[in-house]
């Protein structure tokens, strides 16, 4: 039978005054949209479309496909959308120092071939002293800090890291004043003061701001591999052997955004190269929790039980946006994409879209969040995905972060080398994760966990989170927790988990406490305690260290744990936009 779905051709080389034809495809993605009509399939051949703008779609173009060419076969094609503009005219000096000019604003990443290039840096290890404006330093060494050079306060809290930048260095032969800029460094100081009884990390009275642990963006700081800009030129130092010509900048803040669009698919598409230029601002970026930062308002005083101490919060805060939005979208489904090199969130669902999905993807080398679902949103599902090196800039940001969200399922994906949290949920209700593979989070920052939940989520077991079926290990820094409920947790359901190679496996006394949270069936390698009013502990295993290996109920929530080994479509198939192949879980959603 002929396939009589209508089609639409688009390539880099292609033509918009064409008839968007196999043979003669369009060039831009902005003209197969509108032309392309719901039930169409827009075929993206391979090659890098470098948008000017952001690509737009709203409800009017719902119902179209967008996928690579070949997608789900052997001969698929890579298609890149891209954000960035190719760094040319390279100067190299003596040094071994290359210098361009910036192809847009100064870049906060840069990519050469596949070699994410790192902003030169330092670590601050002479002392500072703190002042109403910023800083002194004895001797004469900070005067050589020219460039855009910013300072980034690791630890501000345990959980957080922000960066202020530097606003003007000056001195004298003795000594060196340097000013930072506000109202960032003002915030700052505000905001990270905390008095901490608890026997972790930051007891004590504490201003975060005192310590500030690295500069970075000075050409003085440049080694092999790493970059810096001043008055608008990238300043580059290349790998031995490497070339800069195929150097990249991102230029783009949002690739793409989707608002009101409905039964929509992307397929075997690479989003990459897009940035965010906030934290450069005045402004800075003020960390406080997951992808969240202080952006000025209100502060309060949050007192813990039990003479635990104190901490300063925002009473707002701002989040770091995505790179890709959808926005109250529905039945939106992105299958076997990949989001790569860029400067915020990955991707971010945001606003009371329903029933999107995220299957079979991978989100890689992202400066902030990986995925994030918001406010309002239901029935969503992030299956068989692929999501690591994530935080690279941003350290406190987690790989995925669901946020007042409804039924929302999280499975069979794997979550790895993460700064922080591997999966975050706040306030929901009927959040599931379940068999997911968690390993190497917490790699910088501390008081996190590889699954962290927080606040109420739901009225009953039936409506709860279920966190059940999961290998969480590896989670590497001081005091954190595989699992950690915190902050007032409330009708969760933690089953069958295998639980390994932590600070401790799960904490159940914190402030607020927890009520009607249930440890069930688990598999951990230190003993919790004793359980406190609000927390069931039930049947759970606590074995040696060296025992896990080869441990039959360990092996068999290992087997079901993490990407499945099929979850692309048949060659050749075709599926409903948004309705994907990939099959619910079992009778985990009716737990």
């Amino acid at each position: 039978m002929r396939d009589e779905t209508p089609a639409v051709f688009v390539a880099p080389s292609g033509d918009d005054t064409g008839p968007g034809t196999f043979e003669h495809p369009f060039a831009t993605l902005d003209r197969a949209r509108d032309l392309a009509a719901p039930g169409t399939v827009v075929t993206l051949r391979g090659g890098t479309y470098r948008l000017t703008d952001t690509f737009r779609l709203t409800a009017e173009h719902s119902g179209v496909v967008y996928q690579a060419h070949g997608y789900g076969t052997a001969a698929q094609e890579e298609v890149v959308v891209s954000g960035g503009r190719p760094v040319t005219e390279w100067v190299a000096d003596a040094d071994g120092t290359h210098r361009a000019q910036a192809p847009g604003p100064a870049p906060r990443q840069l990519y050469v071939g596949e070699h994410r290039a790192e902003r030169a840096a330092i670590a601050l290890e002479h002392p500072l002293v703190r002042t109403p404006g910023g800083y002194t330093a004895e001797g004469t060494g900070p005067q050589s800090w020219h460039g855009d050079v910013e300072f980034v306060y690791r630890g501000a809290y345990p959980w957080s890291e922000a960066r202020c930048p530097v606003a003007r260095i000056a001195g004298d032969a003795k000594s060196t004043e340097i000013t930072m800029a506000d109202p960032a460094f003002d915030r700052a100081t505000r905001l990270y003061h905390a008095l901490i009884s608890w026997d972790g990390p930051g007891a004590g009275e504490t201003y975060g701001v005192d310590f500030p642990t690295f500069a970075e963006n000075s050409p003085a700081f440049l080694t092999d591999g790493t970059f810096a800009t001043h008055a608008g030129v990238l300043h580059y130092r290349p790998l031995p052997g490497e070339d800069p010509t195929d150097a990249v900048a991102p230029v783009l803040e949002t690739l793409l955004h989707a608002r009101g669009l409905s039964d929509a698919a992307f397929r075997g598409i690479t989003f990459a190269e897009a940035t965010w230029l906030h934290p450069g601002t005045p402004s800075g970026f003020l960390h406080y929790h997951g992808n969240a930062y202080y952006d000025g308002g209100g502060l309060h005083t949050v007192t813990f039980a039990e003479g635990q101490g104190q901490v300063t919060v925002p009473g707002a805060s701002a989040s770091i946006p995505g790179n890709v939005v959808f926005e109250d979208t529905a039945r939106v489904a992105l299958e076997g994409c990949r989001f790569t090199r860029l400067g915020a969130v990955a991707v971010e669902f945001r606003g009371t879209g329903a029933d999107n999905a995220v299957l079979g993807s991978e989100i890689t080398e992202v400066a902030g969040g990986g995925l994030v679902i918001g406010e309002g949103a239901r029935r969503h599902r992030v299956e068989d995905n692929r999501i690591h090196r994530i935080g690279r800039d941003y350290r406190g940001s987690p790989a995925v972060l669901l946020s007042g969200t409804l039924d929302t399922a999280v499975a069979h994906n794997q979550v790895d080398n993460v700064p922080h949290a591997g999966v975050v949920v706040y306030e929901g209700r009927g959040t599931r994760v379940l068999h997911n593979l968690i390993h190497d989070t917490m790699q910088v920052l501390a008081d996190g966990g590889g699954i962290y939940i927080s606040g109420p989520q739901g009225g009953s077991p039936a409506d709860g989170a279920l966190v059940r079926g999961n290998v969480v290990r590896d989670t590497i820094t001081p005091y954190n927790f595989g699992l950690y409920t915190d902050y007032g947790a409330s009708w969760v359901t933690v089953r069958n988990n295998a639980v390994y190679r932590s600070d401790a496996p799960v904490v159940l006394e914190v402030s607020p406490p927890l009520e009607h949270v249930a440890f069930t069936g688990n598999v951990w390698d230190a003993d919790p305690g004793d359980a406190p009013d609000g927390v069931e502990l039930a049947h759970n295993t606590t074995l040696r260290p060296e025992a896990f290996d080869g441990h039959p109920k360990v092996a068999a929530i290992a087997a079901e744990a993490g990407i499945r080994p099929s979850t692309r479509p048949h060659p050749g198939s075709r599926t409903v936009p948004g309705r994907p192949t990939v099959q619910e879980s079992g009778g985990d959603r009716a737990e």
